[in-house]
């Protein structure tokens, strides 16, 4: 996010002085999957991949955009204009990644308003699934975590209940607080870095997938923005270092669960939630813990991993 400084000479709807927000995948607008609006899987930007980004792994030539200047790539296309001044600067920061894709995981899962929801994970995304199905008209929303500082910003969301899996089996807690009765939905915040419910209890890949299945009526929906990979070197095992593991399949089909997956298709949803932030509608901007300079993001990002101090998101103000 940040003011246009130059523009190319094949941008013709962007000009210099513009205040902008970019996804923070990047498509070209071109391909059959971003006709369909699935920008996060194009396949004109990073050739033999479905899909490229900003500083990722894998996923093209692009520089990082954590830095004072950003080149954007199909600027007309990837770029979405913001009212000129400063005012929503913390919520609009967050159109770039977290809030888009906390409501594409509540999407993912076939959500519809007065269904019940638990959301597993409490970090940036899960906070903004929470939020968005409190958005969307969710009758009862759950977010599981163990992080205290996580769990706190959970109760900020109205109508959310938090439940610390490092106290109790979340499943259980869930069931037994709504009435003896599975949710409508769930969603996958925590991806293959998952961890075990014990006392230094390491990486369990798989225990979310678990819990969402148990956790979801029958024929209820899982969504997943929770990040997997097809490789992980530092896996605990060697079938989840090549993004394989064991899942209560059975279970899964019994119940009839539909369940969702994939990188959010950022600009699927930026328009209209960056509208919601100016009509006043939404303000995300509560999970914003940590206000840096560039110069300082090597630590915060060490806090951050280590969830420790409150470091639940920062914003870096690479020119400050």
């Amino acid at each position: 996010m940040g003011i246009v400084d130059q523009v190319g000479s094949g941008v013709t709807l962007i000009k210099k002085g513009d205040r902008v927000v970019m996804p923070f995948n990047v498509a070209d607008g071109r391909c059959l999957n971003c006709e369909e609006g699935n920008t996060a899987f194009c396949t004109g930007v990073n050739p033999g991949f479905a899909g490229g980004a900003y500083g990722y792994v894998a996923m093209g030539p692009y520089a990082g955009g954590q830095a004072q200047y950003v080149r954007v790539p199909f600027a007309d296309f990837n770029a979405l204009t913001l009212p000129p001044g400063k005012e929503h600067e913390a919520s609009f920061a967050l159109l770039a990644d977290v809030f888009p894709t906390g409501w594409h995981g509540v999407t993912l899962s076939k959500f519809s308003p007065g269904e019940s929801i638990a959301v597993f994970g409490a970090g940036p995304v899960g906070l903004m699934a929470a939020y968005s199905a409190y958005l969307r008209g969710a009758s009862r929303i759950y977010v599981v975590d163990k992080v205290s500082e996580r769990l706190t910003a959970a109760k900020k969301i109205p109508g959310a209940t938090a439940v610390d899996f490092g106290a109790s089996d979340p499943v259980q807690t869930i069931i037994d607080e709504n009435g003896g009765k599975m949710v409508d939905r769930s969603v996958d915040a925590v991806g293959y870095q998952a961890v075990g419910s014990g006392k230094g209890e390491g990486e369990v890949p798989n225990v979310v997938l678990e819990q969402c299945i148990k956790v979801t009526r029958a024929t209820g929906g899982i969504g997943v923005p929770g990040l997997y990979v097809p490789s992980d070197p530092g896996a605990p095992d060697e079938k989840s270092a090549r993004g394989m593991m064991m899942m209560s399949f059975g279970k899964l089909f019994e119940k009839g669960l539909t369940i969702g997956t994939g990188q959010c298709n950022v600009k699927k949803y930026n328009r209209y939630l960056r509208d919601m932030i100016i009509s006043g509608r939404a303000d995300p901007s509560f999970i914003v813990s940590h206000d840096i300079r560039i110069d300082d993001a090597p630590m915060a990002y060490e806090k951050f991993d280590q969830r420790v101090q409150g470091y639940t998101k920062v914003l870096i103000h690479p020119n400050d």
